[in-house]
C-alpha cells in the first residue's frame, strides 16, 4: 500500500491544505495527475501527487482506517519531481494557494477537447542568418557561457549589450551546446510580439521539430499539444512569453531571459511570481543544476546592483555586431515649439527629419505608449470627465477609422459607450477631446504624408490572428513606409532600413506614480531608440518632452546606462526601495466598499501587532488603492516595506496572518478578498 499527499484543483482558500490518500495503484508517483473522492462531491476531483510513501507511521491511528483511495492514475498527463519541488517553493515564496503554484506546470489545454497531436509550426519557414565571425566580445561571452553547461555548473549570466550587439547570436550556440549536452532549453521573450523574429531564427537553426512555442495566444488544444511534445521529449527547445517558464522540460540545461528588463516577467495575475525568480529555481534544481543568461541593453535596476554585488556574472557588449554606430540622438524641447506657435503632436523637427529620411528610402518608426485617438473627454464648461460606470477611470477616445462616430472605450474592464454630443452634467455643448494617442497620430501622418504608406501596430490594430504578424512583415519588406505604434514596437525587433525613430512623447512614462517611473522612462526611450540604424547607414532618434533636462532623458540620449544606474541607485538607497528593500503589497477587494476597507484595516491592525517594534514604521496605512474601483469592485492598498536581509522573517508575519484569515474563512464565509504581491511592477 502506498500513501500519498494531494493537492486538490479547488479554488477555495479553506482548502489549502495537502490531503493524504491510499493507493494500490504502483504507477502512482510524484507528479502524477490523479481523481479522487473529496469532501462530499459525487464526481472524482482532480489532483496531483506532491509526496509518496509506504510507510504509515506518520499517519495519525485514527484517521488511517478512514482514509480513501486513489480512483483513478491520469497515464496522459504528469509533472516531473523537479517541477513539484518548485511549485511547493513557489507556494512559500509568493505566498499562494498550493493548487495555484501547481497550475502553473500543468498543460493550460489539459481540461480542452483533446485531439491529435499536432505541430502548430508545421510549415513554418526559420531564417538562418549566416554568422560567419563573432566578435572578440561575443566570443569571451560565449566561452564563460559554454565552459559552464560544459561543467554543468549552476551559473547565472548577466549580458548588458548595447542595441544590435548581438546577443541572439549568442544565445542560439549557448542553445546548441546545451543540446550537445544533452539538456533542455527554454528561451523567454517579454512580448508576444517578439517571439517572431527569435522563432525565425531558431527554426533556420534547428529546425521546426526541435522547437515548441508556448504563449497566451494559442488555443488551449494548440497549447496543450505544444505542452505534450515537450513532456514526451519530443522536442528540446522551448520560445515563449513569461508562462513558458514552466515548461516541461526535462533535464533543464539553460534559460535565456531576453529583454530582463522587462515588466511583463512579472505576474499580474495569482501566483503573483517574478519569472527570473522561478528560473533561478529551477535551474538550481538537483536535476537541472543549469545555466541562466539573463539579456538587455537596459538591464533593471535591481539585476544590475545583483551583477556588480557578483550574484549575476556579468558581461559586457559595447559595441554593435557590424561595428554601426549607435544612432544620433535629438531632444526636443515641446515647450519651445508650444511657445514658437506649434500646436501639434509633432515637433516641426521631427516633421522635417521624416521627410529627409523618407525621401532617401528608408523607414521610419514613430513611437507613442499611448493608445486611442484622444486621452479623455472633458467639457469646457464645468470640468465633467466621462468616466466609466464600473472602474471611475477617465474614458480613451477611439475614432473607429476615417470618417467613423467613435466610441469611448475603458483599457482596463473594456466598457465601451457613445460619445457625448452634450455634456451629461450641466447640458453644454463644449465637449472637447484632449490628448493624442497612437489613432490620432496616425490620422496625422497621413494627412502630412499622403505619398508614402503608414501603418499603426498597438492593442487596438491587432485584434485578428495574424494581423500582428502581417504588419510587421510589411514593414520588413518595405511595403510600409511609416509604423506608429505603442510599446509593442519599441523593443526586439530588428529592421536594417529604419533611418529615423520619432519619440513623440518621452513624458507619458515619466509621469507614472510610481518609484520605477525614471527607469521605465530610461529604459522605452533607450529600447526604441535602438530600432534605427541597425543596418549599414547611421540611424537618428528625436525624442521630443516637455522635460527635456530630466535625467532619465538625458542619459537615454547619450546612452549611458551606467551614470543612469549610479543616479538612481542613490535615489533607491536613499529611499529604501528596491534593491534596498522587498514591498510587500496587499490588495483587499469587495463589491462592498467598506468591507474592502475593514479587511484593509483588520490585516494593518495584525501586521502592526506582529511586526517587531523597531520595524513598525514600514507598515503604512491602508489607502485607497491607484485603481480604487475596477469592474464595480473596491480595492484598497497595504504597502509594507521589508529591508533587505528580512524578506523570510517578513513573509512568514504575512503568512502567519493569512492562515489566521483561513481558519476564519472555515467558519465564516469572508466578505472580502486579500492578494499577496511582493514587489509588484505596478501600484496599481
Amino acid at each position: 500500500m502506498k500513501y500519498v499527499d494531494v493537492v486538490i484543483d479547488n479554488k477555495s482558500n479553506s482548502t489549502d491544505a495537502l490531503f493524504t490518500y491510499k493507493c494500490e495503484d504502483d504507477a502512482v508517483s510524484v507528479g502524477s495527475k490523479v481523481y479522487v473522492p473529496f469532501a462530499k462531491s459525487r464526481k472524482p476531483r482532480e489532483g496531483y501527487v506532491v509526496s509518496v510513501s509506504d510507510d504509515a507511521s506518520q499517519i495519525e491511528e485514527a484517521v488511517l482506517p478512514k482514509l480513501r483511495a486513489v480512483e483513478r492514475v491520469d497515464d496522459e498527463v504528469s509533472l516531473t519531481e523537479e517541477m513539484v519541488r518548485s511549485a511547493m517553493w513557489m507556494r512559500g515564496r509568493y505566498l499562494c494557494r498550493y493548487i495555484d503554484a501547481v497550475r502553473c506546470f500543468t498543460p493550460a489545454g489539459s481540461a480542452a477537447v483533446r485531439r491529435e497531436k499536432q505541430n502548430s509550426l508545421a510549415g513554418e519557414r526559420g531564417f538562418a542568418e549566416q554568422v560567419e565571425q563573432l566578435t572578440g566580445e561575443q566570443e569571451d561571452a560565449l566561452n564563460q557561457i559554454i565552459g559552464a553547461i560544459e561543467e554543468r555548473k549552476n551559473e547565472r549570466f548577466l549580458i548588458h549589450g548595447v542595441t544590435g550587439s548581438g546577443k541572439t547570436e549568442v544565445y542560439i550556440r549557448a542553445a546548441k551546446k546545451a543540446l550537445e549536452e544533452g539538456r533542455g532549453v527554454i528561451i523567454l521573450v517579454p512580448e508576444i510580439s517578439l517571439t517572431g523574429q527569435i522563432i525565425e531564427r531558431f527554426l533556420g537553426n534547428f529546425g521546426e521539430d526541435s522547437v515548441a512555442v508556448l504563449h497566451s495566444r494559442l488555443s488551449a488544444g494548440e497549447r496543450y499539444d505544444q505542452w505534450k511534445r515537450v513532456r514526451d521529449g519530443k522536442t528540446r527547445i522551448v520560445i515563449g512569453a513569461r508562462s513558458a517558464v514552466f515548461a516541461p522540460v526535462e533535464n533543464l540545461g539553460l534559460i535565456v531571459v531576453d529583454e530582463e528588463h522587462e515588466s511583463t516577467y512579472k505576474s499580474d495575475f495569482t501566483p503573483k511570481y517574478d519569472t527570473i525568480e522561478v528560473a533561478v529555481k529551477r535551474l538550481q534544481d538537483q536535476d537541472s543544476q543549469g545555466v541562466l543568461i539573463l539579456g538587455s541593453a537596459t538591464p533593471s535596476v535591481v539585476t544590475y546592483s545583483r551583477a556588480k554585488e557578483g550574484i549575476y556574472k556579468l558581461i559586457e557588449l559595447t559595441k554593435r555586431y557590424n561595428e554601426a554606430e549607435l544612432p544620433k540622438t535629438e531632444i526636443v524641447d515641446m515647450r519651445a515649439e508650444m511657445k514658437d506657435g506649434n500646436r501639434s503632436m509633432l515637433s516641426r523637427r521631427l516633421v522635417e527629419e521624416m521627410h529627409r529620411q523618407l525621401d532617401s528610402g528608408r523607414q521610419v518608426m514613430l513611437f507613442l505608449n499611448r493608445r486611442g485617438y484622444s486621452t479623455f473627454v472633458s467639457c469646457r464648461e464645468c470640468g465633467y470627465v466621462a468616466k466609466c460606470p464600473t472602474c471611475g477611470l477617465s474614458l480613451t477616445y477611439h475614432r473607429g477609422g476615417r470618417g467613423g462616430s467613435g466610441k469611448l472605450v475603458c483599457h482596463y474592464c473594456g466598457h465601451e459607450e457613445a460619445p457625448p454630443e452634450v455634456c451629461p452634467e450641466c447640458g453644454s455643448s463644449y465637449v472637447r477631446y484632449f490628448g493624442s494617442g497612437t489613432e490620432k497620430i496616425e490620422e496625422t501622418i497621413r494627412q502630412l504624408f499622403p505619398e508614402h504608406t503608414s501603418d499603426r501596430l498597438d492593442l487596438d490594430s491587432i485584434k485578428k490572428k495574424g494581423e500582428l504578424k502581417k504588419k510587421l512583415k510589411d514593414f520588413e519588406k518595405g511595403r510600409t513606409d511609416i509604423l506608429i505604434g505603442t510599446q509593442l514596437i519599441a523593443k526586439g525587433l530588428d529592421f536594417k532600413n529604419v533611418g529615423l525613430v520619432g519619440i513623440v512623447s518621452a513624458d507619458v512614462s515619466l509621469n507614472i506614480p510610481d518609484f520605477r517611473s525614471p527607469e521605465r522612462a530610461f529604459q522605452l526611450i533607450t529600447q526604441a531608440a535602438g530600432r534605427a540604424g541597425r543596418g549599414t547607414e547611421e540611424g537618428k532618434v528625436i525624442i521630443q518632452t516637455y522635460s527635456p533636462e530630466h535625467y532619465a532623458v538625458v542619459m537615454a540620449a547619450e546612452h549611458d546606462y551606467k551614470n543612469f544606474y549610479e543616479a538612481e541607485d542613490k535615489f533607491r538607497r536613499f529611499m529604501m526601495y528596491p534593491p534596498y528593500s522587498d514591498i510587500f503589497q496587499i490588495v483587499f477587494t469587495s463589491d462592498v466598499q467598506e468591507a474592502a476597507l475593514a479587511g484593509a484595516e483588520k490585516w494593518h491592525k495584525r501586521l502592526d501587532e506582529l511586526l517587531p517594534e523597531e520595524d513598525r514604521n514600514n507598515l503604512f496605512q491602508p489607502q485607497e488603492a491607484y485603481m480604487s474601483k475596477i469592474r464595480d469592485t473596491y480595492r484598497y492598498s497595504l504597502v509594507l516595506k521589508c529591508p533587505r536581509g528580512k524578506r523570510h522573517q517578513y513573509a512568514g508575519i504575512v503568512y502567519k496572518v493569512r492562515v489566521e484569515e483561513i481558519e476564519e474563512a472555515r467558519k465564516k464565509k469572508q466578505d472580502y478578498n486579500a492578494v499577496v504581491d511582493i514587489n509588484p511592477y505596478s501600484f496599481s
